[in-house]
C-alpha cells in the first residue's frame, strides 16, 4: 500500500494490492503471501482466543484481544483473495470491499449497531497502535542486540504511528456508516489514505512502507514465549 501510494499516488486496500500483483509477474509472491496470510490470520485468532499475550479479561484486555481477532479475520480474507488470484479467479477484493461489507451488515437486524461495534474496535485498535508508537511497547517482543533494536525502534515507531492514523480514520468511517445507516460512509485503508491531504498522505504512506520493513525484522527477531507456543500447539491439536 505504501509503495503504490508513494510511487504514483494510487491508494489501494489489501485486496487492491493483491490484484495489482496478480496483473504482473507476482504470482509466486502471491502464493507465498497466501500461505503467510493464512498462518498469520490463524495465529491472531488463536492468540486472541487463548490470550497467549496475557492481555487479561478486563475491558482493556478484551478490547485488545478483539482487535487481534478482527485482524485475524481480515488476514484470512486476504489469504483467500490471494489464493483465488493465484488460480486465476478474481478475488473480489477491490476498493469497495468495506462499503460492500457495511451494506451486508446493514441488511441484517441490528446491522447499524454491528457497524458501530466494528468502529469502536477500530478506534481502540488505532489508539493501541499510537500507544505502541509512543511507548515503544512493541520492542518487548523483540530480541536482537542494541544496534538492531535501535533501528527497529525508529521504523517500528513510524509504522505504528501510520497504522494508528489509518485505523482511527477507518473507525470514524464505520462510526458514521453505523450511526447514519449508510454503507457509503464506510471505508477501508485506501479510503483512509485518500482522505488525507497530499503531504500527510505521503507521510502516512511512507510510515506504512516502513511498517512493512519492520514486519520483516519482527519475523526474524520476534520472541515467542514457550508457554504461549505450547498453548497454541495445544489449541491446534
Amino acid at each position: 500500500m505504501g509503495y503504490l501510494a508513494l510511487k504514483s499516488g494510487r491508494t489501494e486496500d489489501g485486496g487492491g494490492v493483491l490484484a495489482w500483483l496478480a496483473s504482473g509477474s507476482g504470482l509466486i509472491l502471491l502464493a507465498l503471501m497466501a500461505a503467510g496470510l493464512l498462518a498469520y490470520g490463524l495465529w491472531r485468532l488463536i492468540e486472541a482466543w487463548i490470550d497467549s499475550a496475557g492481555r487479561g479479561s478486563d475491558a482493556k484486555g478484551l478490547a485488545a484481544r478483539a482487535g487481534g481477532a478482527l485482524s485475524g479475520i481480515v488476514h484470512l480474507g486476504l489469504a483467500g483473495a490471494a489464493a483465488l488470484h493465484v488460480v486465476g479467479t478474481d478475488g473480489g477484493g477491490g476498493g469497495d470491499s468495506a462499503e460492500a461489507g457495511a451494506r451486508t451488515a446493514l441488511d441484517l437486524p441490528g446491522g447499524g449497531a454491528m457497524l458501530v461495534l466494528v468502529a469502536a474496535i477500530l478506534l481502540v485498535t488505532g489508539l493501541v497502535q499510537l500507544a505502541n508508537a509512543w511507548t515503544l511497547g512493541f520492542l518487548r517482543h523483540l530480541g536482537g542486540g542494541p544496534e538492531a533494536r535501535r533501528w527497529m525502534s525508529w521504523i517500528g515507531r513510524a509504522g505504528y504511528l501510520a497504522r494508528g492514523i489509518v485505523f482511527l480514520i477507518m473507525g470514524w468511517f464505520f462510526w458514521r456508516a453505523g450511526s447514519e445507516g449508510s454503507s457509503a460512509q464506510a471505508g477501508g485503508p485506501a479510503d483512509a489514505l485518500s482522505s488525507l491531504p497530499d503531504t500527510l498522505q505521503t507521510l502516512v504512506a511512507a510510515g506504512l512502507l516502513l511498517f512493512g520493513l519492520f514486519s520483516f525484522a519482527e519475523a526474524w527477531f520476534r520472541r515467542i514465549d514457550g508457554r504461549a507456543a505450547g498453548a497454541v500447539a495445544h489449541a491446534l491439536g
